[in-house]
């Protein structure tokens, strides 16, 4: 039972994040169309600090968009009652792991594994396509205990 609180309260977690993100991302995509206004004023010192800017805020929407489809991903496999299982070994994820990374989808040993391989830069490109691929499609319907299966 204290499994499926914890995987309740991940679920809780999850979701506010997601939203949290996809305000942001609404909310920077209104910024970035008022900052070409700003544009043909001041020096060639201004414009490369606002090149920089823009660079550096154009990592981090890319960052945060895999971000926020890994969270959808994790959402999802809790619907499904996978959560929480490595998707290498098929091994449970120890709870910590999931609060310290809660939308991660290897167990520690598999991760070091995958790491040493050499694999994990290329598990999660960002896809700008798919940050919101999966918004219409789900329900944000409360769960509940029952809700969540974790002998699948």
């Amino acid at each position: 039972m204290a499994r499926k609180d914890a995987l309740l309260r991940l679920h809780e977690r999850l979701v506010a994040k997601r939203d949290s993100l996809r305000k942001k991302f609404i909310g920077e995509g209104l910024n970035l169309s008022n900052s070409h206004a700003r544009k043909g004023t001041g020096d060639v010192g201004d414009a490369a600090y606002e090149g920089s800017q823009t660079e550096l805020n154009s990592q981090l929407a890319a960052l945060e968009s895999r971000e926020l489809s890994q969270i959808e991903q994790a959402i999802l496999l809790i619907r499904d009652g996978k959560y929480g299982k490595c998707e290498h070994c098929g091994c449970s994820i120890p709870i910590a792991r999931l609060k310290a990374l809660p939308y991660t989808p290897y167990c520690v040993a598999c991760q070091r594994e995958r790491a040493h391989l050499g694999s994990v830069e290329n598990d999660y490109n960002a896809d700008w396509e798919s940050a919101f691929e999966h918004e219409g499609r789900m329900n944000d319907r409360e769960l509940s205990m029952r809700d969540i299966d974790i002998d699948r």
